[in-house]
């Protein structure tokens, strides 16, 4: 039987025969253009209930192809469609159906065939280079990558990043940054498009989002050498939200330590018998080094010690930690080097990720229709391109945050610089 599906007849049995759940893997025109400027070559397609995997082309060289239309069809009748990158699926494809397979492991890359980097070397400036790599290729690459992930469509799927991170990561990369084109050349590299676009990867070891693509770290911009002037609003203004002591707030609400209204590093200050930014330097050092002796009497680090020593007793004998918020697991066998304080380090980190992913979710729907978007996440920090015509709009979000029982400070500028 057929693997290539190029003429109605094919189609029409195909899809007949493609029935209920399937992996699918999308076959960009680039492997390494962002899929916002992406388009799609062509669509692998492995129905559980078969023996090999088919391809749909939509735009190949080779073959003779049956449209974005034609695939459309065939994705909308399936069940479940299983994906090794939902995030990145849903710029190709908006559909409720996606189970991302490989969230529970660290980020998984496919090994090209020697024939992809044989095309990709001699056509490196070629955006849409998969067009002219053989077909058969494409097909070998795919079902590799099927044999890789197999195992992994029966795993349990944690529903909170498929269902809500997925979709939120995808949104804030949906949105793009502006740029100064003159001065994005003078710190990184000549674009020739008024916009760049964010990557994240939340598959890490914490669950901590990675944000890089093209050489550029965007959750790590420098503060100090001007690069930041590069990103400028589309509409009237940038305003960055930012999370004052993010983590020691997180931990107050682990412990259940309430710090009131008071901006808490004051609070620590007057528990320190400190100045404002030695109270800061001081937490800082505490919470990622473990509780120094002369603070080990004051009731907030009395209710850490509590709440670490349950945490790693409940991991030595479990084996695991399910998270807060996220019910990610931390399996003691996947981890190297573990010690309490660490493991509160990764436990604190993951609840981090997952109240934003909450609140980005909030702020999305609050966003929806709106001239304003959000440009930029980074741990801490929500970054907005502001139109001032939409009054009150970041009183709203604002208010959102503050629904999380978390501190927030404001700043605002004509560029992403705020200094």
């Amino acid at each position: 039987m057929f693997w290539l599906v190029e003429d109605d007849k094919q189609l029409k049995l195909f899809k007949n025969f493609a029935k209920g759940e399937a992996f699918v893997e999308i076959i960009p025109n680039n492997h390494f253009e962002h899929p916002v400027n992406n388009g799609v070559c062509a669509v692998y397609i492995r129905p559980l209930n078969a023996k090999k995997g088919f391809i749909l082309t939509n735009d190949h060289s080779e073959t003779l192809n049956v449209g974005i239309d034609a695939i459309k069809c065939v994705l909308n009748a399936l069940d479940k469609i299983y994906v090794r990158d939902k995030k990145e699926f849903l710029h190709y494809f908006v559909l409720q159906k996606l189970f991302d397979i490989t969230l529970n492991s660290p980020t998984y890359i496919p090994e090209k065939t020697t024939s992809h980097q044989y095309f990709y070397y001699k056509y490196y400036d070629k955006k849409d280079v998969n067009r002219i790599v053989p077909i058969v290729k494409h097909y070998e690459y795919c079902e590799n990558i099927f044999n890789d992930l197999k195992n992994k469509i029966n795993e349990p799927i944690n529903n909170f990043y498929n269902d809500k991170a997925a979709v939120v990561f995808n949104a804030v990369e949906r949105s793009g940054l502006r740029i100064d084109r003159d001065r994005f050349k003078s710190y990184f590299y000549d674009e020739s498009g008024e916009y760049v676009y964010t990557q994240y990867n939340f598959k890490t070891l914490t669950t901590r989002p990675a944000n890089k693509f093209n050489g550029i770290n965007y959750a790590a911009l420098n503060k100090d050498n001007g690069c930041r002037t590069s990103f400028i609003p589309r509409n009237d203004k940038f305003v960055e939200l930012d999370i004052s002591a993010y983590h020691p707030t997180l931990l107050g609400l682990l412990v259940g330590y309430d710090f009131g209204e008071e901006d808490i590093h004051k609070a620590f200050a007057k528990m320190y018998k400190v100045d404002y930014q030695k109270s800061k330097e001081l937490t800082f050092k505490q919470l990622y080094g473990g509780v120094f002796e002369q603070f080990k009497d004051l009731e907030f680090f009395q209710r850490v010690q509590i709440y670490v020593d349950d945490l790693w007793q409940r991991f030595s004998k479990d084996g695991y930690i399910e998270c807060p918020v996220s019910k990610h697991l931390y399996k003691r066998d996947e981890l190297e080097d573990m010690k309490p304080q660490k493991l509160l380090n990764y436990v604190l980190q993951n609840l981090e990720t997952a109240m934003n992913v909450r609140i980005l979710w909030d702020i999305f729907k609050s966003l929806k229709n709106r001239k304003t978007k959000l440009v930029l996440y980074t741990y801490d920090s929500f970054l907005f391109d502001f139109d001032e015509s939409e009054v009150g709009l970041i009183d709203e979000i604002k208010q959102i945050i503050k629904n999380y029982k978390l501190q927030i400070k404001e700043s605002y500028g004509s560029n992403y610089d705020f200094r």
